[in-house]
């Protein structure tokens, strides 16, 4: 086509227009503006979309704002109801807290009207004493002396119940009243005096004192003296005391009345000087000695007493043999010969008969082996002039004691008519007891034996009468072996406590002649505390505040409320004197209070006497609620104290007190602290709620833990290490099973002695047991009477012992306990052993613990010359421990 074009106009030719073209282009106009119209249809709806992902946006954006205003809602919701539930636990501990202040208030107010309408407590009177020397008096005859007693020759009036029983002594070498050529014995003067400057009777003023002792004797010939001959010759008749220089002493009063006169023997057992006193005018005055005739002896007013054969004092264990076996080789056993053969006073055929029957039953057909010996073969004493008969003493000390250490009974045949007492008898009871032989004392019911006012001398021999001498076999084969050790340990008991030394003799005269008089011991002496803390300063404190609940309510909160002290001061000897004398064997001294004292009949909590009980549910009981509001039990309210023996770990001691805030029945904490170097004063010792008394040990000893000190001012003592961790539960729950077993230690961790078969000694065995027969004191309840005797009546070689090995000292207390009261231990809670903290440091960690602990009680079993522990086979839970009971009840405690 274009071609054509090209060539017409080149040619001049006409052209004509082609419209041919025009439907084509139409339609590329159509297909244009339908695309066109596409695309802005396009594009519209592209900006559609477009403003609707803006507004999508937009949503979402006013969407996540309303949606962290939710979340920040939330939170802010949650952290009020965090706070709601923050503040209502508040709330419920605050209701607690003062239903604990109410319970308090009730028992506060309960103990004001108590102390309105009570009566006085009874406590330490002051002493009165008499102002003034004996009036004189005229002087008395023979016949009115001999009739004396307490009612017609004794002025009571110098010995008021208040007075302490103050004594004084006639210094022997300024009132000598020896005749020309005797004098006293050295050892017993010297003795004498360093003895009684030990006793707290003693008074220096003559014009404060109830009574006078005058030591009269033991009078030897100066030359006799002079030679130290124990057993020399004298060949005098006459009383070797000058009883006009008696008369003359500047306070004998005319009379000699509240005179005691001691003529006591140690040399001349045989010699008639042992009665010096015999056919002499002693007016008024009170004879203490060891020989009496019939028709001389008043009694219940003149003291028979042993012959002096021991050491001054201190440990007399050493002297004595073990008590077991029960049966020794010699079934019974006598050395002795009757010297001089003639006496004017003659022989009895009764005498005879009985000589005759004791030489035919050993040497009869019978198993049993018997050691009679009726002349001493050879000759080992030398005889006396002026010796009186009696059945002297063969061989030597040390012959007769491994002779009676063989015999499982040993005889005693009485002097001659007419003689209640002699020295030789006395000293063969003397050595009998100090080697365990039993004494079997024929024609008791003749005889006066020593101290038999106080001592029950039935517990210790056979008492038997003469006419009884054919039976004698039946009955020393009838005695069974636990009969047989009863015997043997209660004659032991009044040995070493009563005749073993010469402090034991002048204690156990002086305690006599005031227990006549029903006058009190004087009080025990306590350790009086060294505190770590003086006035001056004051130890940083920090307070606690409890984060978490208690899970239980274990007992009300109560005001400091001491242990009453002294309340049985004036009928504890009048009505328990026999068990002080021959139980407790303690009459000595008198204890702020003692774990034997009795309990009232439940009645009497209601009718008459209900002042400090708490009975639970006043008196109704019921489950745990009621349980927990009061203490319940057979005795009035009371505390306890918390000692704790620590050694410089203070973090571990503070988290010890930390864990006893809020503990019920708390009255006190007392901190021994055992090391010489002093905590730290920048140390910030928790408030408890309760005062914390830290104290110095006199020095680095485990016996420290058992001083009986003057801030402990409660009966119940809990004994615990620092390193131990314990519940509050299981302290009120021993605190309580304590209260029904006062005379026991009762605790946590039990331990038992086992008997080794093939070296046959005792090993201490700490493993899981179905016995135990101790309770380590490192958390246990006890006592404190058991503190005292730990301190002052323990043998010093077992506190010894514990310093030596710096270990054993709660063997030691267990040993105490189950010697006096013959009763094991007692155990609460499963618990077998602590959980402790700062075990590197511990002493039970060191390599020879466990081999001390071995030898320990090998070692007290000696020096008790037994074993004393027993076994037990129980321990102490709750009531209603593993009790099912109603829902609404609750059970003593949660978990024991």
């Amino acid at each position: 086509m274009a071609t054509s074009r090209s060539s017409s106009e080149e040619n001049g030719a006409p052209v004509v227009a082609n419209t041919a073209w025009l439907p084509h282009w139409r339609c590329n106009i159509i297909a244009l503006l339908l695309m066109l119209v596409f695309l802005v249809c396009c594009m519209a709806y592209r900006m559609s979309r477009v403003h609707q992902l803006n507004l999508d946006l937009t949503a979402e954006a006013e969407a996540e704002t309303r949606l962290q205003s939710i979340y920040k809602l939330q939170w802010a919701i949650g952290k009020y109801q965090k706070d709601l539930v923050e503040l209502q636990r508040e709330r419920l501990r605050e209701q607690k807290i003062l239903e604990l202040l109410k319970i308090g208030v009730k028992q506060a107010q309960k103990a004001q009207q108590e102390a309105v309408r009570n009566t006085p407590k009874i406590s330490l009177p002051p002493t009165l004493l008499p102002n003034s020397l004996p009036q004189k008096m005229n002087t008395v005859s023979t016949g009115i002396a001999a009739s004396c007693a307490m009612h017609n020759c004794f002025d009571h009036s110098r010995c008021s119940l208040t007075s302490g029983f103050p004594v004084y002594l006639y210094d022997p070498d300024e009132h000598n009243i020896q005749r020309t050529g005797y004098d006293i014995d050295g050892f017993l003067k010297t003795t004498l005096k360093q003895t009684l400057g030990y006793n707290a009777h003693i008074v220096r003023d003559p014009t404060q004192a109830c009574i006078y002792l005058v030591l009269v004797g033991e009078a030897l010939l100066e030359q006799d003296l002079l030679r130290n001959n124990r057993y020399a010759a004298s060949h005098t008749h006459h009383c070797p005391i000058d009883m006009q220089k008696l008369y003359n002493l500047p306070y004998w009063g005319g009379d000699g009345r509240n005179h005691v006169l001691l003529n006591l023997a140690r040399r001349d057992l045989c010699s008639r000087r042992t009665n010096a006193l015999l056919q002499q005018n002693t007016m008024r005055a009170i004879v203490v000695q060891s020989a009496f005739e019939l028709d001389q002896f008043r009694p219940r007013y003149d003291l028979i007493v042993p012959p002096i054969l021991g050491p001054p004092g201190g440990d007399v264990w050493q002297e004595c043999a073990s008590m077991v076996p029960a049966r020794r080789k010699y079934l019974l056993s006598f050395q002795g010969e009757m010297r001089p053969k003639t006496d004017p006073q003659g022989s009895n055929p009764l005498d005879d008969f009985i000589l005759e029957h004791l030489t035919d039953m050993s040497k009869g057909p019978t198993q049993d082996q018997f050691e009679l010996q009726f002349q001493c073969v050879p000759a080992t004493e030398q005889q006396e002039v002026d010796s009186v008969s009696d059945w002297t003493l063969c061989g030597s000390d040390s012959s007769r004691k491994q002779l009676l250490k063989d015999s499982t009974f040993a005889l005693i045949l009485p002097p001659l008519n007419g003689r209640v007492a002699s020295t030789l008898m006395l000293a063969r009871l003397y050595e009998a007891l100090r080697s365990g032989a039993v004494p079997v004392i024929l024609g008791a019911d003749e005889l006066r034996l020593p101290y038999a006012e106080t001592l029950d001398w039935r517990r210790a021999a056979l008492l038997m009468p003469k006419a009884r001498i054919t039976e004698l076999h039946f009955l020393l084969q009838a005695v069974q072996d636990a009969d047989l050790l009863l015997l043997r340990r209660q004659g032991r008991l009044i040995w070493e406590r009563y005749l073993s030394s010469v402090q034991a003799t002048v204690d156990t005269v002086i305690a006599s002649l005031r227990d006549r008089l029903g006058i009190p011991p004087r009080p025990v002496p306590p350790v009086v505390a060294q505190r770590v803390f003086n006035n001056t300063f004051a130890p940083l404190k920090a307070k606690i505040r409890l984060t978490i609940l208690p899970e239980e309510f274990l007992g009300p909160m109560e005001p400091p409320y001491p242990s009453p002290t002294f309340r049985r001061n004036y009928t504890i000897l009048r009505m328990q004197s026999k068990e002080a004398w021959n139980d407790w064997v303690d009459p000595f001294y008198m204890y702020p209070q003692l774990p034997f004292d009795p309990a009232l009949p439940s009645d009497a909590k209601f009718i008459g006497s209900y002042t400090e009980f708490r009975p639970i549910g006043k008196g109704i009981g019921g489950a745990g609620k009621e349980f927990s509001e009061a203490l319940g039990g057979n005795y009035p309210k009371e505390q306890f104290t918390i000692v704790i023996l620590t050694y410089e770990r203070e973090p571990v001691l503070c988290g010890l007190l930390r864990r006893l805030y809020g503990l019920p029945y708390l009255h006190k904490v007392v901190v021994v602290w055992n090391s010489r170097k002093l905590p730290r004063i920048e140390l910030l010792w928790p408030e408890i709620g309760v005062p914390v008394d830290v104290v110095r040990g006199p020095r680095n000893s485990l016996n420290n833990r058992f001083l009986p000190l003057d801030v402990i001012e409660t009966e119940a003592v809990l004994s615990v290490d620092d390193d131990v961790q314990i519940g509050q539960d299981e302290i009120v729950f021993g605190f309580r099973v304590w209260r029904e077993h006062r005379d026991r230690i009762v605790g946590l961790p039990g331990r038992y002695h086992a008997w080794d078969v093939d070296s046959s000694k005792w090993r201490y065995n700490h493993s899981c047991s179905c016995e135990l027969s101790m309770v380590l004191t490192g958390a246990a309840f006890l006592h404190k009477y058991y503190m005292y005797l730990y301190t002052y009546h323990l043998p010093q070689a077992i506190r010894e012992k514990v310093d030596e090995f710096m270990n054993c000292e709660d063997i030691a207390m267990n040993f105490l306990v189950s010697h006096i009261t013959r009763r094991p231990p007692v155990k609460i809670t499963s618990r077998w052993n602590f959980r402790r903290r700062g075990m590197k440091a511990a002493l039970s960690q060191r390599a020879k613990h466990l081999q001390n602990r071995n030898k320990c009680i090998n070692f007290f079993s000696q020096v008790f010359g037994y074993t004393p522990l027993l076994n037990t086979q129980y321990r102490a839970e709750s009531v209603l421990f593993k009790t099912r009971i109603p829902h609404d009840k609750q059970k003593c405690f949660k978990y024991i």
